[in-house]
């Protein structure tokens, strides 16, 4: 009797089923082979842990340096010392991880060589299509980390001069006193003028008419500003004397140390005092 035409295949079937059932239980009963998967997988658990405790080593010790700093002869600002030690603990992270995950595949056998030549073609690619995005970033972790200015701080940069609203890796933004925002790429900040570490000093220039005595000008002048009371103030106001002299009068010059970035609003009261003596003087009041 002639047999079908699938009879043969449905038999070869059979056979590579049976086969591959018989290979797998036999894998199954290699001790050996448990034996290698067992040291491959305890060796990749220890890689593990080894890089968790390194990894807690690191930030330990991180947070040592920067509590150290901060407590130094160099002061450093809070905010400022927490944002380096958190980029300082993502690098120590990102590197630990990278080094455990080359480990890791190399307990699988992989050759690691061509893995780490095509890692560095594509930095090297990378670093010359980004030039400015490195440089940006280098000049943002170096702002952070020489307390350069803060939040809040009143800097000029180049033409750009107004209040610091945030300092990322890449950018700073700076909000002028009329409200316009200037994103200002970290890499383009070359010199930075702060106003907000230091004191500032008001300067106010009072005409005095031709008609008027000088000496009792003054006088009346230095006993007003004596009287001055401003909680921007660091110390009293100081009339230094005769600035200039011309046709139309005489120029006296008063000084004040005030709080930073403050001179603006005490040489308005400044003004408005000497102003109202001189109307009180005009009226024949007190």
């Amino acid at each position: 009797m002639k047999l079908p035409l699938w009879s043969p295949l449905a038999t070869s079937i059979g056979d590579s089923w049976n086969q591959f059932v018989q290979d797998l239980v036999d894998r199954i009963q290699d001790t050996q082979m448990w034996m290698a998967a067992a040291t491959v997988l305890g060796r990749i658990l220890l890689i593990l842990l080894i890089s968790r405790v390194a990894l807690w080593i690191v930030n330990r010790a991180i947070d040592h340096v920067m509590a150290e700093r901060g407590s130094s002869r160099i002061k450093l600002r809070t905010r400022r010392v927490q944002t380096v030690g958190k980029l300082l603990k993502n690098t120590a992270s990102y590197t630990v991880n990278f080094i455990s995950l080359l480990l890791i595949l190399g307990e699988f056998n992989i050759n690691l060589g061509p893995l780490l030549a095509g890692a560095g073609v594509l930095g090297l690619a990378i670093g010359f299509g980004a030039q400015s995005l490195v440089k940006d970033i280098i000049s943002g972790f170096f702002i952070i980390l020489e307390d350069q200015f803060a939040v809040g701080d009143v800097i000029q940069t180049g033409s750009s001069k107004g209040t610091v609203e945030m300092i990322g890796l890449r950018t700073t933004r700076i909000r002028n006193w009329t409200g316009e925002v200037h994103i200002i790429p970290n890499g383009l900040i070359n010199e930075v003028t702060n106003f907000s570490i230091n004191n500032s000093i008001a300067v106010v220039d009072i005409p005095i008419a031709p008609d008027e005595t000088l000496e009792r000008a003054m006088a009346d002048i230095r006993d007003r500003i004596g009287k001055l009371e401003d909680p921007n103030l660091v110390g009293a106001p100081e009339l230094l004397g005769i600035q200039a002299v011309a046709a139309t009068g005489t120029t006296v010059r008063i000084t004040a140390e005030v709080k930073p970035n403050t001179q603006a609003v005490v040489t308005r009261k400044i003004l408005a005092e000497v102003k109202r003596s001189e109307d009180r003087e005009r009226t024949g009041g007190a």
